[in-house]
């Protein structure tokens, strides 16, 4: 058990917010499935202060998922405190966080995500801005810095501490990077030393060995999983036992990944319709069936289908297949190796 600020957290394996991806059905998974905190998507303090509302929709949680916390960017300290305390009056989440570290153009050149990383006064000016806005914990995500030239994260991580920032996420690599390169663990222990709040280390985590050993080597408090997240909502389980008894649970079956996806179309048909839930989970189908023999077939079969009920029929009837296939339905992999790049938008994990 950890804590941000007074909420207490049962995990240190957290779910990152996704662009696309950690809709409420997704959250729901993962946090079922061992993840301490959860995370809207992104949204604009712009359109929250407009009520858009599409804004306003992507911010709506159930209890199941506390702790949750609501991601926001912009570009003004202004609007980005409005904007919060709407969301703590309205939305009522456990924790607002502030995105400095989208390194999308889309978002950057407009002053928003990463980009504030070259201004740290305005950074500054808008952590105090939004803290004093609200009464709930304010954490914030940066990245390393806006390029190998300015690496910025430990003197950042210093101001928004200053700042009454209650915790910070760290992606070690720059907005030039993008996903690119490999994520500079050493920058998460050196700016775990530049603070007291708790920090959370984020990038190049394919598998619970892997958070024990970032948590080894840089002292953080918790890693945050994104990417690896997809289709594999098991890894927080994984993370969990391998921290805390040294195991690790053994590897899902293809047949419980074909059932869980079957279970996530129900939920987003649920969410957003049986139309838009159906042609919505397309996404979550090439991370659900991949890395077995046939995967390919199996997908292609699901991926012309527009209607619920068709979709329905068709992943029964793959249950069925493998029923009778011993051999394939308790096929076993684990999410290892280089991360897959079919992200929607190219955008992830903020």
């Amino acid at each position: 058990m950890w804590k941000i600020g007074s909420i207490e957290i049962n995990s240190r394996a957290i779910l990152a917010p996704m662009a696309g991806v950690t809709g409420y059905p997704f959250r729901v998974l993962c946090k079922q499935h061992g993840a301490g905190i959860v995370y809207t998507e992104f949204v604009s303090a712009n359109g929250i202060i407009r009520e858009n509302e599409k804004t306003l929709d992507m911010m709506k949680f159930t209890e199941a998922e506390r702790p949750i916390g609501v991601q926001i960017f912009g570009e003004t300290p202004d609007v980005l405190a409005q904007s919060a305390r709407y969301i703590e009056e309205m939305v009522k989440p456990d924790i607002i966080d502030l995105n400095f570290g989208c390194p999308v153009p889309k978002v950057t050149k407009r002053g928003g995500g990463s980009a504030i990383l070259k201004d740290l006064p305005l950074m500054d000016e808008v952590a105090r801005a939004v803290v004093e806005a609200v009464s709930i914990p304010v954490t914030a995500k940066i990245r390393a810095g806006w390029d190998k030239g300015c690496i910025v994260a430990p003197v950042a991580a210093t101001a928004l501490e200053d700042a009454g920032i209650a915790a910070l996420t760290l992606h070690p690599r720059t907005t030039k990077q993008l996903y690119t390169g490999a994520a500079d663990w050493s920058l998460i222990a050196e700016t775990r030393k530049a603070i007291k709040i708790p920090l959370i280390g984020n990038g190049d985590i394919s598998s619970a060995q892997d958070a024990k050993r970032m948590m080894d080597e840089t002292g953080c408090d918790a890693v945050m999983i994104g990417r690896r997240a997809l289709g594999n909502p098991w890894i927080f389980n994984e993370i969990n036992e391998y921290l805390d008894h040294g195991t690790i649970p053994e590897p899902v079956r293809l047949i419980d990944r074909v059932k869980l996806c079957h279970r996530h179309l129900y939920m987003e048909t649920q969410a957003l319709g049986e139309y838009r839930g159906t042609n919505y989970i397309k996404k979550h189908l090439s991370w659900y069936l991949k890395g077995f023999p046939g995967a390919s077939g199996f997908r292609q079969r699901l991926y012309t289908i527009m209607e619920f009920g068709a979709m329905d029929e068709e992943i029964n009837r793959i249950i069925d297949e493998l029923e009778s296939d011993t051999e394939l339905a308790n096929f076993t992999y684990r999410e290892e190796g280089p991360l897959f790049p079919n992200l929607p938008n190219s955008r992830d994990n903020y």
